[in-house]
Protein backbone atom coordinates (compact mmCIF):
# COMPACT_ATOMS: atom_id res chain seq x y z
CA UNK A 1 0.00 0.00 0.00
CA UNK A 2 1.44 3.12 -1.28
CA UNK A 3 -0.06 6.21 1.43
CA UNK A 4 0.49 9.25 0.04
CA UNK A 5 -0.21 11.33 3.44
CA UNK A 6 2.47 9.26 5.04
CA UNK A 7 6.39 10.66 4.63
CA UNK A 8 7.85 7.66 4.87
CA UNK A 9 5.18 5.74 2.44
CA UNK A 10 8.02 4.19 0.30
CA UNK A 11 9.61 2.86 3.59
CA UNK A 12 5.95 1.52 4.45
CA UNK A 13 5.82 0.15 0.63
CA UNK A 14 8.72 -1.86 0.98
CA UNK A 15 7.75 -3.35 4.43
CA UNK A 16 4.57 -4.02 3.21
CA UNK A 17 5.57 -6.11 -0.20
CA UNK A 18 7.69 -8.16 1.93
CA UNK A 19 5.36 -8.54 4.32
CA UNK A 20 2.78 -10.00 1.60
CA UNK A 21 5.49 -12.60 0.37
CA UNK A 22 5.67 -13.78 3.93
CA UNK A 23 9.13 -12.27 4.49
CA UNK A 24 9.70 -10.21 7.96
CA UNK A 25 12.96 -8.67 8.55
CA UNK A 26 14.20 -8.12 12.30
CA UNK A 27 13.89 -4.43 12.52
CA UNK A 28 10.80 -4.21 10.59
CA UNK A 29 8.53 -3.88 14.06
CA UNK A 30 10.76 -1.11 14.92
CA UNK A 31 10.87 0.81 11.53
CA UNK A 32 6.70 0.37 11.73
CA UNK A 33 6.33 2.48 14.94
CA UNK A 34 9.00 4.62 13.88
CA UNK A 35 6.76 5.37 10.37
CA UNK A 36 3.17 5.76 12.59
CA UNK A 37 4.39 7.93 15.27
CA UNK A 38 6.41 10.30 13.05
CA UNK A 39 4.13 10.25 10.01
CA UNK A 40 0.90 10.32 12.23
CA UNK A 41 2.38 13.11 14.00
CA UNK A 42 3.57 15.52 11.08
CA UNK A 43 0.24 14.30 9.13
CA UNK A 44 -2.13 15.26 11.95
CA UNK A 45 0.15 18.78 12.73
CA UNK A 46 -0.25 19.64 8.79
CA UNK A 47 -3.84 19.13 8.90
CA UNK A 48 -4.45 21.73 11.90
CA UNK A 49 -2.35 24.25 9.61
CA UNK A 50 -4.51 23.58 6.49
CA UNK A 51 -7.51 23.75 8.36
CA UNK A 52 -6.96 27.37 9.05
CA UNK A 53 -5.34 28.27 6.34
CA UNK A 54 -8.49 27.13 4.45
CA UNK A 55 -11.36 28.04 6.67
CA UNK A 56 -9.62 31.59 6.68
CA UNK A 57 -10.19 32.28 3.48
CA UNK A 58 -13.91 32.13 4.17
CA UNK A 59 -14.43 32.84 7.69
CA UNK A 60 -12.71 35.85 9.58
CA UNK A 61 -13.89 35.08 12.91
CA UNK A 62 -12.21 32.87 15.35
CA UNK A 63 -13.38 29.19 15.64
CA UNK A 64 -12.46 26.29 17.77
CA UNK A 65 -11.36 23.20 17.63
CA UNK A 66 -12.77 20.08 19.11
CA UNK A 67 -11.17 16.48 19.24
CA UNK A 68 -13.85 13.86 18.64
CA UNK A 69 -13.32 9.71 19.34
CA UNK A 70 -16.77 8.43 17.83
CA UNK A 71 -19.34 10.04 14.88
CA UNK A 72 -21.76 10.79 17.75
CA UNK A 73 -19.85 13.81 18.33
CA UNK A 74 -19.57 14.90 14.99
CA UNK A 75 -23.81 14.27 14.64
CA UNK A 76 -24.70 16.05 17.49
CA UNK A 77 -22.83 19.32 16.17
CA UNK A 78 -24.57 18.93 13.01
CA UNK A 79 -28.17 19.59 15.26
CA UNK A 80 -26.54 22.64 16.17
CA UNK A 81 -26.31 23.69 12.57
CA UNK A 82 -28.22 27.36 12.01
CA UNK A 83 -29.35 29.57 9.32
CA UNK A 84 -31.67 27.89 6.67
CA UNK A 85 -33.01 24.45 7.34
CA UNK A 86 -34.84 22.80 5.20
CA UNK A 87 -37.35 20.30 6.08
CA UNK A 88 -35.90 17.79 5.70
CA UNK A 89 -32.42 18.57 7.98
CA UNK A 90 -35.51 19.38 9.75
CA UNK A 91 -36.64 16.03 9.53
CA UNK A 92 -33.53 13.93 10.09
CA UNK A 93 -32.44 16.22 13.21
CA UNK A 94 -35.47 14.67 14.41
CA UNK A 95 -34.80 11.12 14.10
CA UNK A 96 -31.20 11.59 15.42
CA UNK A 97 -32.55 12.98 18.69
CA UNK A 98 -35.04 10.79 19.51
CA UNK A 99 -32.87 7.71 18.89
CA UNK A 100 -29.33 8.83 18.50
CA UNK A 101 -27.83 5.09 18.96
CA UNK A 102 -29.75 4.21 15.24
CA UNK A 103 -27.42 6.14 13.40
CA UNK A 104 -24.00 4.37 14.57
CA UNK A 105 -23.79 6.35 17.66
CA UNK A 106 -20.54 4.83 18.29
CA UNK A 107 -18.42 4.47 15.33
CA UNK A 108 -15.12 5.22 16.20
CA UNK A 109 -13.29 8.17 14.30
CA UNK A 110 -10.02 10.09 14.69
CA UNK A 111 -11.27 13.65 14.19
CA UNK A 112 -11.56 17.36 15.17
CA UNK A 113 -14.49 19.30 14.46
CA UNK A 114 -13.95 23.01 13.89
CA UNK A 115 -16.93 25.26 15.59
CA UNK A 116 -17.48 28.90 14.83
CA UNK A 117 -18.55 31.52 17.47
CA UNK A 118 -21.59 30.78 16.80
CA UNK A 119 -21.54 27.36 17.32
CA UNK A 120 -21.41 26.37 14.40
CA UNK A 121 -20.03 23.06 12.54
CA UNK A 122 -17.92 24.85 9.63
CA UNK A 123 -15.59 22.02 9.08
CA UNK A 124 -13.91 19.03 10.09
CA UNK A 125 -10.38 17.30 9.36
CA UNK A 126 -9.45 13.19 10.22
CA UNK A 127 -6.61 10.59 9.87
CA UNK A 128 -8.68 7.47 8.35
CA UNK A 129 -8.01 4.25 11.10
CA UNK A 130 -6.08 1.27 10.42
CA UNK A 131 -9.09 -0.47 9.77
CA UNK A 132 -10.58 1.68 7.20
CA UNK A 133 -6.92 1.79 5.82
CA UNK A 134 -6.83 -2.01 5.27
CA UNK A 135 -9.89 -2.32 3.95
CA UNK A 136 -9.64 0.25 1.26
CA UNK A 137 -5.69 -1.45 0.67
CA UNK A 138 -7.32 -4.70 0.40
CA UNK A 139 -10.08 -3.93 -1.99
CA UNK A 140 -7.52 -1.88 -4.43
CA UNK A 141 -5.07 -5.21 -4.18
CA UNK A 142 -8.31 -7.36 -4.11
CA UNK A 143 -9.20 -5.74 -7.54
CA UNK A 144 -5.70 -6.08 -9.04
CA UNK A 145 -5.29 -9.73 -7.94
CA UNK A 146 -9.04 -10.63 -9.30
CA UNK A 147 -7.46 -8.96 -12.88
CA UNK A 148 -4.96 -11.32 -12.38
CA UNK A 149 -6.62 -14.32 -11.42
CA UNK A 150 -8.76 -13.55 -14.35
CA UNK A 151 -6.05 -13.18 -16.91
CA UNK A 152 -4.97 -16.52 -15.90
CA UNK A 153 -8.17 -18.62 -15.90
CA UNK A 154 -8.70 -16.72 -20.08
CA UNK A 155 -5.13 -17.86 -21.01
CA UNK A 156 -6.01 -21.57 -19.67
CA UNK A 157 -9.38 -21.50 -21.71
CA UNK A 158 -7.75 -20.43 -24.65
CA UNK A 159 -4.87 -23.54 -24.69
CA UNK A 160 -8.10 -25.88 -24.22
CA UNK A 161 -10.20 -23.89 -27.11
CA UNK A 162 -6.95 -24.56 -29.63
CA UNK A 163 -6.40 -27.77 -28.18
CA UNK A 164 -9.86 -28.91 -29.79
CA UNK A 165 -8.66 -26.36 -32.52
CA UNK A 166 -11.56 -24.25 -31.68
CA UNK A 167 -11.79 -20.10 -31.14
CA UNK A 168 -12.70 -19.22 -27.66
CA UNK A 169 -15.95 -17.73 -28.03
CA UNK A 170 -16.90 -21.42 -29.31
CA UNK A 171 -15.62 -23.44 -26.46
CA UNK A 172 -18.20 -24.10 -24.13
CA UNK A 173 -16.72 -24.63 -20.33
CA UNK A 174 -18.89 -26.60 -17.93
CA UNK A 175 -19.32 -24.61 -15.03
CA UNK A 176 -17.01 -27.34 -12.63
CA UNK A 177 -14.57 -26.53 -14.99
CA UNK A 178 -14.47 -22.88 -15.18
CA UNK A 179 -14.58 -22.65 -11.42
CA UNK A 180 -11.68 -25.48 -11.17
CA UNK A 181 -9.45 -22.97 -13.77
CA UNK A 182 -10.18 -19.80 -11.70
CA UNK A 183 -9.20 -22.01 -8.52
CA UNK A 184 -5.94 -22.93 -10.22
CA UNK A 185 -5.02 -19.26 -10.87
CA UNK A 186 -5.88 -18.16 -7.52
CA UNK A 187 -3.34 -21.09 -5.88
CA UNK A 188 -0.91 -19.93 -8.94
CA UNK A 189 -1.20 -16.10 -7.84
CA UNK A 190 -0.77 -16.88 -3.96
CA UNK A 191 2.37 -19.48 -5.02
CA UNK A 192 3.72 -16.31 -6.99
CA UNK A 193 3.75 -14.04 -3.47
CA UNK A 194 5.49 -17.20 -1.88
CA UNK A 195 8.12 -17.35 -3.94
CA UNK A 196 8.56 -13.34 -4.13
CA UNK A 197 8.35 -13.32 -7.62
CA UNK A 198 5.58 -10.77 -7.83
CA UNK A 199 4.65 -6.72 -8.39
CA UNK A 200 1.66 -5.37 -7.47
CA UNK A 201 1.50 -1.88 -9.54
CA UNK A 202 1.88 1.17 -7.39
CA UNK A 203 -1.13 2.36 -9.05
CA UNK A 204 -3.08 0.02 -8.04
CA UNK A 205 -2.70 0.16 -4.13
CA UNK A 206 -1.88 3.99 -3.87
CA UNK A 207 -4.33 5.97 -1.33
CA UNK A 208 -4.90 9.67 -1.06
CA UNK A 209 -7.04 10.29 1.83
CA UNK A 210 -5.27 8.76 4.94
CA UNK A 211 -5.97 12.20 5.61
CA UNK A 212 -9.01 14.47 4.72
CA UNK A 213 -10.42 18.14 5.40
CA UNK A 214 -13.80 18.76 4.92
CA UNK A 215 -15.29 22.35 4.96
CA UNK A 216 -18.70 23.34 4.89
CA UNK A 217 -20.13 26.16 2.69
CA UNK A 218 -22.30 27.56 -0.09
CA UNK A 219 -21.79 26.32 -3.22
CA UNK A 220 -20.61 30.52 -4.26
CA UNK A 221 -18.49 29.64 -0.96
CA UNK A 222 -16.92 26.36 -1.83
CA UNK A 223 -15.93 27.94 -5.22
CA UNK A 224 -14.17 30.39 -4.16
CA UNK A 225 -12.34 28.05 -1.70
CA UNK A 226 -11.30 25.63 -4.84
CA UNK A 227 -11.02 28.49 -6.90
CA UNK A 228 -8.00 30.19 -3.89
CA UNK A 229 -6.44 26.69 -3.87
CA UNK A 230 -5.74 26.27 -7.35
CA UNK A 231 -4.08 29.57 -7.64
CA UNK A 232 -1.70 28.75 -5.00
CA UNK A 233 1.53 28.31 -6.50
CA UNK A 234 2.50 25.77 -3.25
CA UNK A 235 -0.27 23.38 -3.57
CA UNK A 236 -1.55 21.15 -6.09
CA UNK A 237 -4.02 20.44 -7.28
CA UNK A 238 -5.34 17.03 -8.51
CA UNK A 239 -8.15 14.40 -9.20
CA UNK A 240 -11.22 16.46 -8.63
CA UNK A 241 -14.68 14.37 -8.58
CA UNK A 242 -18.32 15.51 -8.06
CA UNK A 243 -20.32 13.19 -6.42
CA UNK A 244 -24.54 13.23 -7.47
CA UNK A 245 -27.38 11.41 -5.87
CA UNK A 246 -27.74 10.55 -2.69
CA UNK A 247 -24.42 11.53 -1.77
CA UNK A 248 -23.71 15.25 -3.20
CA UNK A 249 -19.79 17.05 -2.51
CA UNK A 250 -16.75 17.42 -4.90
CA UNK A 251 -13.43 16.10 -3.75
CA UNK A 252 -9.95 17.43 -4.52
CA UNK A 253 -6.92 15.41 -3.86
CA UNK A 254 -4.55 18.57 -2.66
CA UNK A 255 -0.71 18.08 -2.62
CA UNK A 256 0.75 20.28 0.01
CA UNK A 257 4.29 20.96 1.92
CA UNK A 258 4.69 20.72 5.57
CA UNK A 259 7.06 22.12 7.82
CA UNK A 260 9.96 20.49 9.69
CA UNK A 261 10.91 23.56 11.73
CA UNK A 262 7.33 23.57 13.12
CA UNK A 263 6.60 20.19 13.34
CA UNK A 264 9.64 19.64 15.69
CA UNK A 265 8.89 22.54 17.72
CA UNK A 266 5.43 21.52 18.18
CA UNK A 267 6.93 18.46 19.24
CA UNK A 268 8.70 19.29 21.99
CA UNK A 269 6.76 22.39 23.47
CA UNK A 270 3.83 20.38 23.85
CA UNK A 271 5.74 17.04 24.99
CA UNK A 272 3.55 15.24 22.48
CA UNK A 273 6.24 12.30 22.99
CA UNK A 274 3.86 11.69 26.39
CA UNK A 275 1.03 10.26 23.79
CA UNK A 276 3.35 7.73 22.28
CA UNK A 277 4.70 6.28 25.18
CA UNK A 278 4.10 2.11 25.80
CA UNK A 279 4.81 2.07 21.91
CA UNK A 280 7.95 0.29 21.95
CA UNK A 281 10.18 3.15 22.21
CA UNK A 282 11.42 4.57 25.25
CA UNK A 283 10.64 8.01 27.46
CA UNK A 284 14.47 8.59 26.72
CA UNK A 285 14.38 8.40 22.99
CA UNK A 286 11.08 9.92 22.58
CA UNK A 287 12.72 13.13 24.79
CA UNK A 288 14.71 13.94 22.15
CA UNK A 289 12.19 15.15 19.79
CA UNK A 290 10.83 14.06 16.25
CA UNK A 291 13.92 14.95 14.54
CA UNK A 292 15.67 11.86 14.61
CA UNK A 293 12.46 10.12 12.84
CA UNK A 294 12.87 12.46 10.08
CA UNK A 295 15.76 10.76 7.93
CA UNK A 296 14.24 10.28 4.33
CA UNK A 297 11.19 11.76 4.71
CA UNK A 298 9.35 13.16 1.53
CA UNK A 299 8.45 17.57 1.51
CA UNK A 300 5.13 16.96 0.56
CA UNK A 301 1.98 15.20 1.32
CA UNK A 302 -1.67 14.61 -0.38
CA UNK A 303 -4.80 15.11 1.14
CA UNK A 304 -8.17 14.62 0.61
CA UNK A 305 -10.79 17.87 0.75
CA UNK A 306 -14.24 17.38 0.91
CA UNK A 307 -16.28 20.66 -0.21
CA UNK A 308 -20.01 20.77 0.95
CA UNK A 309 -22.73 22.37 1.93
CA UNK A 310 -24.83 21.70 5.41
CA UNK A 311 -27.59 20.03 3.49
CA UNK A 312 -25.28 17.94 2.11
CA UNK A 313 -23.73 16.85 5.25
CA UNK A 314 -26.62 16.21 6.94
CA UNK A 315 -27.92 13.81 4.25
CA UNK A 316 -24.34 12.09 4.14
CA UNK A 317 -24.22 11.73 8.24
CA UNK A 318 -27.83 11.54 8.96
CA UNK A 319 -29.79 10.41 5.75
CA UNK A 320 -29.81 8.43 2.53
CA UNK A 321 -25.98 8.44 2.32
CA UNK A 322 -25.27 8.09 5.64
CA UNK A 323 -20.97 6.88 6.01
CA UNK A 324 -21.80 3.70 7.46
CA UNK A 325 -23.91 1.90 4.83
CA UNK A 326 -21.57 3.03 2.48
CA UNK A 327 -19.43 0.94 4.23
CA UNK A 328 -21.33 -1.82 4.83
CA UNK A 329 -22.45 -1.78 0.94
CA UNK A 330 -18.33 -1.50 -0.02
CA UNK A 331 -17.98 -4.42 2.95
CA UNK A 332 -20.79 -7.01 1.61
CA UNK A 333 -20.56 -6.23 -2.49
CA UNK A 334 -16.55 -7.19 -3.09
CA UNK A 335 -16.34 -8.37 -6.72
CA UNK A 336 -13.88 -11.24 -5.54
CA UNK A 337 -14.17 -12.29 -2.08
CA UNK A 338 -11.67 -15.62 -2.33
CA UNK A 339 -8.98 -16.60 0.83
CA UNK A 340 -6.11 -14.07 -0.98
CA UNK A 341 -8.25 -10.61 -0.32
CA UNK A 342 -9.22 -11.76 3.24
CA UNK A 343 -5.64 -12.35 4.05
CA UNK A 344 -4.62 -9.26 2.50
CA UNK A 345 -6.89 -7.42 4.99
CA UNK A 346 -5.91 -9.47 7.88
CA UNK A 347 -2.50 -8.98 7.38
CA UNK A 348 -2.40 -5.26 6.43
CA UNK A 349 -4.69 -4.87 9.66
CA UNK A 350 -2.26 -6.83 11.42
CA UNK A 351 1.17 -4.44 10.13
CA UNK A 352 -0.78 -1.61 11.66
CA UNK A 353 -1.52 -3.57 15.31
CA UNK A 354 2.29 -3.81 15.16
CA UNK A 355 3.70 -0.01 14.81
CA UNK A 356 0.93 0.72 17.21
CA UNK A 357 1.61 -1.87 19.87
CA UNK A 358 4.82 -2.47 22.25
CA UNK A 359 5.91 -5.42 20.60
CA UNK A 360 9.76 -3.90 19.79
CA UNK A 361 9.89 -7.09 17.09
CA UNK A 362 8.35 -9.68 15.58
CA UNK A 363 9.75 -13.26 14.64
CA UNK A 364 7.75 -14.05 12.00
CA UNK A 365 4.64 -12.67 9.41
CA UNK A 366 2.01 -14.80 11.24
CA UNK A 367 -0.32 -14.47 8.40
CA UNK A 368 0.56 -15.88 4.99
CA UNK A 369 -1.40 -15.05 1.93
CA UNK A 370 -1.24 -18.55 0.83
CA UNK A 371 -2.98 -19.65 4.01
CA UNK A 372 -6.44 -19.86 5.33
CA UNK A 373 -7.63 -18.26 8.55
CA UNK A 374 -11.00 -17.20 10.46
CA UNK A 375 -11.54 -13.24 11.94
CA UNK A 376 -10.44 -14.92 15.52
CA UNK A 377 -6.75 -15.47 14.08
CA UNK A 378 -6.47 -12.19 13.82
CA UNK A 379 -7.60 -11.54 17.02
CA UNK A 380 -5.35 -13.96 18.60
CA UNK A 381 -2.37 -12.47 17.22
CA UNK A 382 -3.68 -8.53 17.53
CA UNK A 383 -4.08 -9.41 21.60
CA UNK A 384 -0.34 -11.08 21.49
CA UNK A 385 1.13 -7.93 20.40
CA UNK A 386 -0.91 -6.10 23.46
CA UNK A 387 0.07 -8.53 26.20
CA UNK A 388 -3.82 -9.56 26.36
CA UNK A 389 -5.35 -12.83 27.24
CA UNK A 390 -6.80 -14.42 25.10
CA UNK A 391 -10.79 -15.21 25.16
CA UNK A 392 -10.26 -19.39 26.74
CA UNK A 393 -10.70 -18.13 30.54
CA UNK A 394 -13.30 -20.83 31.19
CA UNK A 395 -10.84 -23.28 32.49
Amino acid sequence: MYLTSFIHREELLRIAHRWLCGRAEPFDAMLLTRIFICDGYVLGETLETVIGEIVGKLYCGEFRKVRIRSKGGLRDELCHITGEISPRMAYLFECYRQNSEYFYYQTPVNGVLCIDDGGRLIASYRIKRPKRIAEKANRRIANWIFQTVQSKAQTMADVRAKKFGIALDQLITPREEMDREFIEAEASIADSFRQGAIRIERSSITIDDVGGVKILGTQEQLAKIEGALRSDPSIGVSERESFCGNYEASSLILDIPWDPEEICRKFRDSKSWEKYLNRGISASELKKGIEPLLENAEARIKVELILSTPEAMVESELGNSIHEERIISQRDHKPYKGYIPTNVEFLLEYLFAVGLSPAAEIKEVPIKLWGRYLPDTLVMFIRELFQLPQYDLFY
